[in-house]
């Protein structure tokens, strides 16, 4: 881990471009070799024996087992699920940690670490080397990525691609929300609820993917 050295001249404003680009050059450079990959996000929180830990694990499991890398935020619960489930598979598993007060370890099951102290940057690995996201249950970060993900494909600033919600009892009281008040309220429009799709199974996110990239090619 890099140490932070507090009063260096380094650390003033202009200096913090440079790292900023070190962290771009370094995931540029490690995740363009990695291949197709799936950005999964969810609760740091969920426990071992939690329902949504071993769908996690499952749909990782699968996905990796189709040939994709599982890039997660390296952390505990669901994140370490997803990444559990991809070495399972002796896939490709992959963390992208982040640098913060309650200093987040990653999971032991992370074969590939990088580490970031900047969010913006990290978040640009996710999106840039994902072939679809998948959200499962979480709070803030992961409805972050989530609405991150949306907003960039409604404003075409990234090509349309999966984003799926796994777990439609946890996600149904947000749907409900977005069906019955935003579009209501002409903030987005039905057309745009499309942008994502709602599952229940790992089975189901496979299929998912995969009819969307037959459709393209």
């Amino acid at each position: 881990m890099r140490k932070i050295i507090r009063d260096d001249f380094t650390q003033e404003e202009t200096w913090r471009i440079f790292r900023i680009m070190s962290e771009f050059v370094d995931g540029f450079e490690v995740l363009s070799e990695v291949g197709q990959a799936v950005s999964m996000f969810g609760s740091s929180r969920s426990k071992a024996n939690a329902r949504y830990y071993k769908l996690a694990e499952e749909t990782a499991y699968l996905l990796a087992k189709a040939g994709y890398a599982i890039i997660t935020g390296s952390g505990p619960g669901l994140m370490e699920a997803a990444n559990k489930g991809a070495k399972r598979a002796k896939g490709k598993s992959i963390g992208l940690n982040i640098q913060i007060p309650s200093q987040q370890k990653p999971n032991k099951y992370v074969d590939l670490l990088l580490d970031f102290r900047y969010f913006f940057v990290r978040k640009v690995m996710f999106v840039k080397y994902a072939k679809a996201f998948v959200i499962l249950p979480g709070g803030y970060g992961t409805l972050d990525e989530f609405t991150e993900a949306i907003n960039l494909i409604q404003t075409e600033r990234i090509p349309k691609f999966p984003v799926v919600l796994l777990g439609r009892e946890y996600w149904k009281g947000m749907l409900d929300w977005l069906g019955d008040t935003v579009v209501k309220n002409r903030c987005i429009t039905k057309e745009e609820l499309k942008i994502f799709t709602v599952v229940d199974t790992p089975k189901e996110v496979v299929s998912v993917i995969k009819k969307f990239y037959e459709k393209k090619a």
